[in-house]
This record gives C-alpha cells, sequence and structure tokens, in this order.
C-alpha cells in the first residue's frame, strides 16, 4: 500500500526554474533540494536568510552571520523549459514505457 503522505512534486533535484511569487519573484535558478513529504524545494539564490552561526573551534568553523537558501513551497515556483527557455506547465507523458515530464508550450522531454 502507497504512504498516505508522500506527494509528488512537479520540480525534481537539479531543475531550473523560476520564482512566482514572495520577494524572490521573477528569480530563476536551478533547485538544490526537493522535499516531497513537506512540498517544499530550496532553490540557488532565492529566499536567502541569515542565520545567527555559533563558533565550533574542534570543526574550525568560525562564528557570525551566514547568509543560506530557505526552503519554500513547491507551488510558488515553474520549470523553465531548456529547449523554449520559458516558464512552462508540464504534463506526463508514456514514452518507450516510461513515464517522462514534456512541456505544455513546446512538447521537449524534461527528463533526458
Amino acid at each position: 500500500m502507497a504512504d498516505k503522505n508522500k506527494k509528488n512534486l512537479h520540480v525534481k533535484n537539479g531543475d531550473r526554474v523560476i520564482v512566482l511569487s514572495g520577494k524572490d519573484k521573477g528569480k530563476i535558478g536551478n533547485i538544490k533540494k526537493a522535499d516531497p513529504s513537506k512540498s517544499k524545494v530550496t532553490v540557488e539564490g532565492a529566499n536567502m536568510v541569515t542565520k545567527a552561526q555559533k563558533p565550533q573551534p574542534m570543526a574550525g568553523i568560525q562564528g557570525g552571520l551566514i547568509k543560506l537558501e530557505a526552503p519554500m513551497d513547491a507551488s510558488n515556483v515553474m520549470v523553465v523549459c531548456p529547449a523554449c527557455e520559458k516558464p512552462t506547465r508540464i504534463k506526463h507523458e508514456v514514452v518507450d514505457g516510461k513515464k517522462v515530464r514534456v512541456c505544455k508550450k513546446c512538447g521537449e522531454q524534461l527528463d533526458v
């Protein structure tokens, strides 16, 4: 039996996406991490937060303020098609017995 809490996302790690809402609206970046169970994604260079880091002398980590990417909801991003370079919705098709993601605008496969 499938896990009830498992959700499918329209994006995967490494996908090039555009941010649709929030303070980084319009920013384009790659997905660093996708968490389907929480419907969250982490996009390179988007949703930057400042965190206070305590020094850890044993590990050689200096303390101070560091900037890092925080997760955002997956619904706030849209895939940018590598072929037509436009933000697009995706559809699923079965090709050679495998389910692949396809660009709605140009019909190009996203899963290569």
